[in-house]
């Protein structure tokens, strides 16, 4: 569903990295109707006292499940957790919402026990996966948050649309095979919602970075930089040959002199996620052009 301000103003930028607590009071209560409707007894069941099947949601196992997969909770949360306001952190919210994607299902009613005045439930877990994967990306989506639930269950964090457009559409199959598992390591790494693995996607693509400029031909490794640069650029384009090779030093001299390759005393850390993100972008973009223009490696 788009809403009306969405039509007329456009859908809010999904730049957010902290869950906030009117999220957050989104989230629990999206989790909270699945308790109270029996979505989740498709996993963690109460069963009828006659053993005709299961009739709802068994809200303490759920919890005790939770907690035992999502440690945090432990130390931040005490039940009855769905009715409190206890604020865990962004990255245990996201686990929270892929555990309950994995437990729910949607609850159908087969019969009606008169004695004890119950349904009997089955569960259809595709729909309710599916039903439960909407409703929580509309929250992410209406309060700005960088974060959206995948088909199969995983959170993957959204990168500004530039970057994103060029990830998405990346598909690394050089002959170098190291090379293509140390680009792909970057890649799915700088998707996660994790700012430390981010980090590490970042120290991933300037290993790749320092492998691909041994691709060109030449006897060391300036030579072959050299080459690969004047393949890229083109015996015509002189000045973006210039350009490209100022990117390179710079961007060979960032890896030097930062916390991204090296973290010895007196290297500057790379101190924001906006910083990752942008530098992350820098480089993948040079390696990018450089790929698509020698088809050959």
């Amino acid at each position: 569903m788009t809403y009306f301000s969405e039509k007329e103003e456009g859908e809010r930028p999904q730049e957010k990295e902290e869950i906030g607590e009117g999220t957050w009071g989104g989230i629990r209560a999206l989790i909270t109707a699945r308790i109270d409707d029996g979505s989740f007894g498709a996993t963690y069941p109460i069963s009828c006292e006659d053993g005709r099947g299961p009739i709802g949601t068994d809200a303490d196992t759920l919890w005790q499940a939770m907690r035992a997969e999502i440690p945090n909770l432990q130390e931040r949360m005490l039940p009855p957790w769905y009715h409190r306001e206890d604020m865990p952190r962004t990255l245990d919210v996201l686990d929270m919402i892929q555990f309950c994607w994995r437990c729910v299902g949607k609850p159908i009613q087969v019969s009606y026990h008169q004695h004890f005045q119950h349904h009997h439930l089955r569960f259809d877990v595709e729909e309710g996966r599916e039903n439960f994967r909407i409703d929580a990306n509309r929250i992410l989506r209406r309060n700005g948050l960088a974060y959206e639930l995948k088909e199969d269950g995983s959170i993957e964090r959204l990168l500004p649309p530039m970057l994103r457009e060029a990830l998405t559409s990346a598909h690394f199959q050089t002959l170098d095979s190291e090379l293509n598992r140390m680009l792909e390591a970057a890649r799915s790494r700088i998707l996660d919602p994790d700012e430390e693995i981010r980090r590490e996607a970042l120290e991933k693509l300037w290993d790749a970075w320092e492998r691909l400029k041994t691709q060109g031909a030449g006897s060391d490794k300036k030579a072959q930089t050299n080459a690969l640069l004047d393949a890229t650029a083109g015996s015509s384009s002189p000045v973006l040959r210039k350009a490209l090779e100022n990117e390179a030093h710079e961007l060979t001299w960032i890896g030097n002199n930062m916390q991204i390759r090296h973290s010895e005393k007196g290297k500057e850390r790379v101190a924001k996620v906006e910083h990752v993100d942008y530098l992350f972008h820098r480089l993948f973009s040079l390696v990018q052009v450089i790929l698509r223009t020698n088809k050959g490696l």
